[in-house]
Parts: structure tokens; C-alpha cells; sequence
């Protein structure tokens, strides 16, 4: 990798990182909203909006063998 291309991925790995956590944080405000209470331990709750904010941010990039996808060729 160029130093350039080290970089962007980078900021772009911050980014996708400080989105999860903002969206971990409303979660975990609107969780502890009034009338909002739950028998779960508080670690577990945090577990499980941290998760829930992972998977709604974090971009899911997909690996596939391109020859399955080719196109069948003429005779």
C-alpha cells in the first residue's frame, strides 16, 4: 500500500468507528430512558447496543469468486 492509500483507510476505519460509537450512544440513551427498565445486568444491555450499532453501521463487504458470475460464452 502507498502511504497515501494507508492513510485514507485509515480515516476511513475512524469514521466507520466513531459512527458505531454516536449510534451506540443514542441507543444507549434511549435505553436509559423513564419507564424503560429491564432485568438484564447493565453490561449486557451495553453488549447488545453495541452489537445492534455494529451491525447497522459497519459496511459488510462481500468476497466472491468472480468465474461464478461470468457470463456463459457463445459458440
Amino acid at each position: 500500500m502507498t502511504p497515501m492509500s494507508d492513510t485514507q483507510e485509515f480515516a476511513r476505519q475512524f469514521n466507520e468507528e466513531e459512527a458505531i460509537w454516536q449510534r451506540f450512544q443514542e441507543k444507549s440513551r434511549t435505553r436509559r430512558l423513564p419507564g424503560s427498565d429491564s432485568p438484564l445486568p447493565e453490561s449486557v444491555l451495553d453488549q447488545v447496543d453495541w452489537l445492534e450499532a455494529e451491525r447497522e453501521i459497519r459496511i459488510a463487504r462481500a468476497v466472491a469468486n468472480k468465474s461464478a458470475f461470468a457470463r456463459p460464452v457463445k459458440k
